[in-house]
This record gives C-alpha cells, sequence and structure tokens, in this order.
C-alpha cells in the first residue's frame, strides 16, 4: 500500500465515524494535506480551520460535518460513485492510487492549499509576542553588557535579534498577503473569527 493511500484511508476512517476530521502528517506537503481536505470534504465536511502547533511546529487541518443541506446529498452522491474509497479504491477527484488532483479538481484543491496556508501563517506568528521578543532579547543582552563591559561582543549581538524577527514577520505578512489576493480572486469573503483574527470563507465546496 503506498503512503497516499495510508493517508487517504485514515482520512476515511475518520470521515466514517468522527464528526471532527484532524489531517497532521508533519513531513507531508501542502498539496498533499489540501488533497486531503478536498476528499473529506466530498463526504459531507467542510474545512474549518488549520494551525501549526506543539514544539515541533506541525501542521493541524480541522474540518467539521457541513450542515449545508446539500453537504449529505454531496456525501451520498461520492459514496455511491466510489465505493471502495477507504480500501484501496478509487477517490472523489484524485489520480487513482495518488493525491494527485484531476484537473476538474485541481482549482479547488488550489483554493484548499491557499486557505490552509493563510491560516497556518496567521497561527505560527502572534505579532505582539514577535515584536516583543524582538526588543526584549537586546535589552537583555544590553543589560549584560552593562554588567560584564563587554560592549564590543554585546551590542552587535542585541543588535541582531530586531533584525532578524522583524524581518521574518514581514516575510510571512507579505506571504498572507499574496495568499489573500489569491483567495479574493477565489470568490473567497474576509471575515475575522471569535478570536479575532483574519480568516477567509469560501464559496460551497465541490459537488454540492
Amino acid at each position: 500500500m503506498s503512503l497516499a493511500e495510508q493517508h487517504i484511508n485514515a482520512v476515511m476512517r475518520q470521515v466514517a465515524a468522527q464528526d471532527v476530521v484532524e489531517i497532521h502528517h508533519p513531513y507531508a506537503k501542502r498539496q498533499t494535506v489540501a488533497s486531503l481536505a478536498y476528499i473529506a470534504e466530498a463526504y459531507g465536511f467542510r474545512y474549518a480551520d488549520a494551525r501549526v502547533e506543539g514544539e515541533q511546529k506541525t501542521l493541524h487541518v480541522y474540518l467539521v460535518r457541513d450542515h449545508d443541506e446539500r453537504a449529505p446529498h454531496r456525501a451520498a452522491a461520492n459514496a455511491a460513485a466510489f465505493p471502495q474509497a477507504g480500501a484501496g479504491g478509487a477517490v472523489p477527484g484524485m489520480q487513482p492510487g495518488t493525491l494527485t488532483p484531476l484537473p476538474q479538481a485541481q482549482p479547488e484543491v488550489d483554493v484548499l492549499g491557499a486557505l490552509i496556508r493563510y491560516d497556518a501563517f496567521g497561527s505560527a506568528v502572534d505579532r505582539r509576542k514577535f515584536v516583543l521578543m524582538s526588543w526584549s532579547f537586546p535589552l537583555v543582552l544590553l543589560l549584560l553588557a552593562v554588567v560584564t563591559g563587554k560592549y564590543a561582543v554585546l551590542v552587535p549581538l542585541a543588535a541582531l535579534p530586531p533584525v532578524v524577527l522583524l524581518g521574518a514577520l514581514r516575510v510571512n505578512t507579505a506571504r498572507r498577503a499574496k495568499l489573500a489576493g489569491q483567495l479574493t480572486a477565489a470568490g473567497c469573503t474576509p471575515v475575522r473569527d471569535q478570536q479575532g483574527r483574519e480568516r477567509y470563507v469560501r464559496p460551497v465546496p465541490q459537488g454540492a
């Protein structure tokens, strides 16, 4: 059994038994995770969120049961069309035995991938914490310089954290801005969730 089939089978088991599907493969490409999310949505689920969690910064993608009245029909139609899904058979939108999208599914997988990346970038960086870190480290190093008298070593070091951390923050912001443009072009709507995070909501999933 291929790795792709193992991933598909794991998702299908969750689809059959749970109301929340969680996809987290530390070394999987985002395209792979987006394809798995596409498959779950074909069976009545809806993308909910993506977060980078844990010390290993693992990407976790969450889908919940779709309460749209068309979702059960979408799930039933796909269950009938792909009776061996999760048992080594074909699954909606993918080339047989792989997580490579078929041409007709690629646009939807691309939007899912962009949503996942947008949310993941947002969860990975707490802007206020980043700014605080960028200035707290230099202050500690400057205090050490005063205490130890090693200005030649510690003062140059104190200048590095703000440059590195704020530079990383700018890169993250630029990436999210690019993704926001892609999502807007795909018909997604900008919103703020209950935690105040900037999110995007997209139209009804495929096959609905």
